[in-house]
């Protein structure tokens, strides 16, 4: 079973599963990269002050926090970290963050997880002197900022095998070659202790989990080692808080948990307030203190959550009357905007649309400035970065700003351009889309048997990843009897299911949909995840349903 499971992803060959150090890619192909490992051995020879930029989202903050705990190590002595305000700064190094920078006097700027589209940030920095090295993961534009050194796989020259490394696995390859260099040069000599960089790589895990890149090869080998950190009891005080204050057990660490109970806390600082608060949570030493940073992080995804929930209500009553505006049903492209809604969550709701409603979504707020600020969200077959980049040629001006990437993307636009953009948007997702690509598919990993539907086999799925952005977590389907059915805080279904073996399941569908709160058939065709629940020390199997039609 396992072994078919691989095939479906596209694996050949029994060693793309080693997912040992010694399997990933050298960084001999990032371009720029010896640039800006020089200037970073010269810093800290000479005792530069390092500013590194980061972002307000967890592969920022964890970028950040693996720059400065890195630099650290190696014996940097003034290195801080600066994020820019998302509400009054917005995204990435601007000459506004460049002002705030200037409090610092730094000598050197270092981005991470931003700056390929820092075009006037850059200048404005290179004009007070300062020097600048761009790491980012980011699709570049036309133009590139005129930075000392930029190092990023999807530079167009730039021959690195994984283009779908997250900004943390960008900065962390730059560190590892800072390391090597600094002892080639004799840096560690003096008394210096080495670190071994590879102990950092549950942030870099993260990171990579958090921002739904591709696991290619390259990046499970990130992501598994720095699991198999976070299982041993290695990770650091702030990713063992965030996990305990999700009722999740670092012993048993899995990639989803990263997903679904780190990320989202860590990330809630970014939305509602200020991602220094998940910065120093990942940066603290002591258990204690980090406790406390993740339980503030843990009350703020709370408040995110009901934000998000006032949001998405209202975004479907927006929906139903956008269906029945003109009697041809939804845009093809969807462009959602309210005067109410939090600039930090409209991420989370353009995700939520384009996964109810399977098309391109783009939800809007309003920025401090008088802008409106989009999040940006795509479905298989149409790259939303490159979408935008055509609505941005076809009408010149009507974007102020825009970067992101394949299924995902970030843009600015003046207030009263909504409508215009709206039509333009719809437009261009019309050009390269047909209605077939509208209609959601679940690719299944077919029926298991019923001696599977046991806990060895469950926790044989669990552990055979790390699942993720294409190296997707098994989903299976097959035909069910239903049993029994409990609503759960008007939102999710508890039900006892039996299968065509026989086999007598527990089930839970989160966030079920409406029409089966109500009721449910007796017979079934469920899609569904194997997964392990455990309750008061129990672990038994249990299917965590997907979707489900009426037979």
């Amino acid at each position: 079973m396992l072994a078919r499971v691989y095939q479906a992803r596209g694996l050949q060959l029994e060693d793309e599963l080693d997912y040992s150090l010694n399997r990933l890619h050298s960084p001999e192909s990032l371009v720029g990269l010896n640039v800006a490992v020089g200037l970073l051995a010269q810093a800290l020879r000479e005792n530069w002050r390092i500013l590194v930029v980061g972002d307000f989202d967890a592969d920022g903050a964890t970028s950040t926090a693996l720059a400065l705990r890195c630099l650290r190590a190696m014996g940097a002595r003034r290195v801080d970290y600066l994020v820019p305000d998302r509400l009054t700064e917005g995204y990435g190094l601007s000459p506004r963050l460049v002002n705030r920078a200037a409090e610092r006097s730094p000598e050197l700027l270092v981005t991470v997880d931003n700056g390929i589209a820092s075009i006037a940030g850059v200048e404005a920095a290179k004009a007070r002197g300062w020097r600048v090295i761009v790491t980012d993961h980011h699709l570049p534009g036309e133009v590139l900022p005129a930075a000392d050194a930029i190092v990023n796989p999807n530079l167009p020259h730039c021959g690195f095998p994984s283009k779908h490394m997250a900004g943390v696995g960008v900065i962390f390859y730059v560190l590892v070659r800072l390391r090597a260099t600094l002892k080639e040069q004799g840096w560690f000599d003096a008394g210096r202790s080495i670190p071994n960089l590879a102990d950092f790589l549950d942030l870099v895990a993260l990171g990579t989990v958090a921002d739904v890149v591709r696991l290619d090869a390259n990046n499970r080998v990130l992501v598994e080692q720095g699991l198999r950190r976070i299982r041993a009891g290695r990770a650091c005080p702030g990713i063992q808080a965030l996990l305990r204050v999700a009722s999740r057990d670092p012993g048993r660490a899995v990639a989803t948990d990263l997903s679904f109970a780190v990320g989202p806390r860590l990330n809630a600082a970014g939305r509602l307030t200020d991602m220094a608060l998940g910065i120093e949570c990942l940066l603290s030493d002591h258990a204690d203190q980090a406790l406390v940073l993740a339980a503030r992080l843990d009350a703020l995804n709370r408040e995110r959550r009901d934000i998000e929930m006032r949001m998405k209500d209202e975004a479907s009553i927006m929906l139903e009357s956008l269906a029945l505006a003109d009697g041809e049903g939804l845009p093809w492209g969807l462009c959602l905007f309210d005067e109410s809604w939090h600039p930090g969550v409209i991420g989370i709701l353009a995700s939520r649309v384009k996964e109810s409603h399977h098309r391109p979504t783009i939800a809007f707020a309003p920025a401090d400035d008088g802008q409106l600020r989009g999040s940006a969200r795509s479905i298989p077959g149409f790259h939303i970065r490159d979408a935008l980049a055509a609505v941005d040629s076809r009408h010149p001006g009507l974007l102020n700003a825009f970067g992101g990437h394949a299924m995902a993307a970030g843009l600015s636009l003046a207030a009263d351009r909504l409508d215009d953009f709206s039509v333009a948007f719809d437009g261009q997702v019309r050009t390269l889309l047909n209605a077939d690509d509208l209609e959601a598919v679940i690719l299944s990993d077919g029926e298991l048997a019923g001696s599977e539907f046991c806990l060895e086999v469950a926790e044989l799925l669990q552990n055979g990843g790390p699942w993720g952005q294409g190296f997707a977590e098994p989903v299976f389907d097959g035909e069910f009897d239903l049993l029994d059915r409990r609503v759960l805080k008007d939102l999710h279904l508890k039900l006892r299911l039996r299968g065509s073996g026989g086999a007598v399941l527990e089930a839970i569908w989160f966030f079920a949909k409406a029409e089966f709160l109500q009721s449910i058939p007796v017979r079934l065709h469920v899609v569904y995840r194997l997964n392990v629940n455990e309750y008061r020390g129990i672990r038994s199997p249990q299917l965590q349903i997907v979707d489900m039609a009426a037979i």
